[in-house]
């Protein structure tokens, strides 16, 4: 296990422009769906918003130092779960809740305001908790990581997209009707496949250390899901919010990741296998709680 500290993968600068290109897409795919009264929501009823974000980026950053604190794994993989701690929720978490019966509506507003505050958020995170831990302080003075570069890549990625998608919703409704299930289709395909191939390209890799990793990925979405179960419950949400909060929380942006750990971190192994598979569990466990949700409806 010595090894994946100095590994790092293959992944040209190509790919992760393609990789920036696609998540940009992904982004644009859910911001049409989104509308200015969906911001609107935080003046209306703010309190669900502000405990989910809290959830999102103080809880979860939070429990993710705990786990790796207890679990002393290796310092590239502490790093990788630092770091998709601090990224903001998933591209699938809006369709996860809707299945699961939750608050949509909650879900696409703390997906829209964690996205614009992962800007400040995400950075700060990495560099606080991974600042924390020896170990991963070591591997962060190594690389220099810089904030402001994080920022911009949040905003070309994330922001951009989020704005363009909400100004051609709330300017050509007729519009996006159209393009919104093919388009979500797509680009969820589009970014599948690309890591797919990046896994193909890696393969002998992943078969060597994604089993070191299989465990404290899934551990930690269980750690996530649960955290951000019970701070929406302990702030006495409606069991309809309660399941977005949950599901916003346990739905991490790893696609975000993985440009970050490229970016930065030259692709460093573990950390780029712990999001790797993050994007492929939450998926998995995502599907699986909306599933037993479903089965009965949530009081609002």
């Amino acid at each position: 296990m010595t090894g994946i500290d100095e590994i790092t993968l293959n992944f040209s600068p190509g790919s992760l422009t393609l990789l920036n290109a696609i998540l940009a897409i992904v982004m644009f795919s859910i911001a049409i769906d989104l509308s200015p009264r969906d911001f609107d929501r935080l003046r209306r009823a703010p309190k669900p918003v502000v405990v989910g974000l809290a959830s999102q980026f103080l809880v979860l950053p939070a429990l993710t130092f705990l786990l790796v604190w207890l679990t002393e794994p290796r310092p590239s993989i502490a790093l990788g779960l630092i770091l998709v701690a601090a990224c903001p929720g998933g591209n699938i978490s809006n369709f996860i809740t809707h299945r699961a019966g939750g608050n949509a509506a909650l879900s696409v507003s703390m997906t829209a305001f964690a996205t614009i505050g992962a800007i400040v958020m995400t950075p700060f995170n990495i560099a606080l908790w991974g600042g924390l831990y020896p170990p991963t302080r070591a591997i962060l003075q190594q690389t220099q990581i810089d904030p402001v570069q994080i920022a911009i890549i949040v905003g070309l990625m994330l922001i951009l997209p989020l704005v363009l998608g909400v100004t051609l919703n709330q300017k050509h409704p007729a519009l996006t009707a159209r393009l919104r299930g093919p388009l979500q289709i797509l680009s969820m395909a589009i970014f599948v496949a690309f890591i797919v191939l990046a896994l193909a390209a890696n393969w002998s890799f992943f078969q060597g250390y994604a089993g070191a990793v299989a465990g404290l990925v899934i551990l930690h979405n269980a750690l996530a899901l649960g955290g951000g179960w019970v701070v929406a419950t302990l702030t006495r949400l409606s069991p309809f919010d309660r399941r977005a909060v949950t599901i916003e929380t346990g739905i991490q942006n790893s696609g975000l990741g993985l440009v970050l750990i490229f970016a930065f971190f030259n692709g460093l192994g573990g950390m780029a296998v712990v999001a790797a598979f993050w994007g492929i569990w939450h998926a998995i466990s995502g599907l699986a709680l909306a599933q037993l949700m479903a089965r009965t409806e949530a009081a609002r």
